[in-house]
């Protein structure tokens, strides 16, 4: 895969653990592309929280090491592989999947898991767009199904995914109501699509969520630590309602008779699912 000519810097890392086990060397070959690959070199990378469970040894994707992180870059195509024809030398573009890590200067990807950055978003926006936006809609719109008039409560709004489903939710005429933990992260979610946000850190908001919506409960609630808040969210459902889990970090016990009784849904969600025409799709859509 490296030449072994030409030298890039890259995050490291060789074992399994904090933030301390990143690495940057200045001595990592260079990926060569073959076949349908392409080699990106890397204006600005994404970093997603998946990414810290991965390095750390927890999550069920265990690298070899050593390895480079990051799925998510954006830059410019710096070569192409034999049978790579959908793009040339020079070409904008971002991916949510790098073969050889995005923590780095250069970046190897399969074609067919590459996209066109459009113009009129920069680099930093191209490196943030992809598995945070993929997954906001997935989830809103593929998982939930969401229609114009529902209402939607992102657990945990003021991340990349909730300020993206903020966004995607507005302009699809749902209600929107949003929960973060910080004064900061509150007035975001207001910016970005909310039209009320509540603090998830006092012991009353689940309180004050019941107070807004009244008896009909909520809709959709986009779900970004079940292991946490499931069971608040089946209370909070409507009759019929869906909780759409995109994050957890542990495991929870819940009452199933409390699905039972509003007839209600728990479904999760993974990017990884989605085909290259859907998030094609998406694409068009967001940007």
């Amino acid at each position: 895969m490296a030449t072994g000519l030409k030298l890039m810097r890259a995050i490291r890392v060789f074992e399994f653990g904090g933030p301390e086990v990143l690495k940057l060397q200045s001595d990592v070959a260079v990926p060569t592309p073959k076949d349908h690959q392409v080699l990106i070199k890397v204006h600005a990378c994404g970093v997603n929280p998946v990414e810290t469970y991965i390095r750390s040894g927890t999550h069920k994707i265990k690298p070899l090491l050593p390895y480079t992180p990051g799925s998510d870059v954006a830059g410019v195509i710096e070569a192409v592989g034999d049978n790579a024809s959908t793009f040339k030398k020079g070409d904008r573009v971002f991916t949510t999947s790098t073969i050889s890590g995005g923590y780095a200067e250069y970046a190897l990807a399969a074609d067919h898991t590459v996209y066109p950055l459009p113009e009129k978003l920069d680099f930093k926006q191209g490196a943030a767009i992809g598995t945070p936006y993929f997954t906001a809609y997935r989830a809103l719109l593929h998982s939930a199904r969401v229609k114009a008039g529902e209402s939607v409560l992102v657990h945990g709004a003021s991340g990349g995914v909730g300020l993206a489903v903020c966004q995607i939710a507005r302009a699809y005429g749902l209600k929107v109501l949003g929960t973060a933990g910080t004064q900061e992260g509150q007035n975001i979610v207001l910016q970005n699509g909310a039209h009320e946000v509540f603090n998830h850190r006092e012991h009353n908001y689940i309180d004050k969520i019941k107070k807004s919506v009244g008896e009909k409960g909520i809709d959709v609630i986009i779900e970004m630590l079940a292991n946490v808040n499931l069971n608040n969210d089946l209370n909070l459902l409507s009759h019929g309602g869906r909780v759409i889990v995109v994050g957890s970090r542990g495991p929870i016990e819940i009452k199933p008779r409390d699905t039972m009784t509003k007839e209600s849904s728990i479904i999760g969600v993974a990017l990884y699912s989605s085909t290259k025409v859907g998030k094609e799709v998406i694409l068009i859509l967001v940007t």
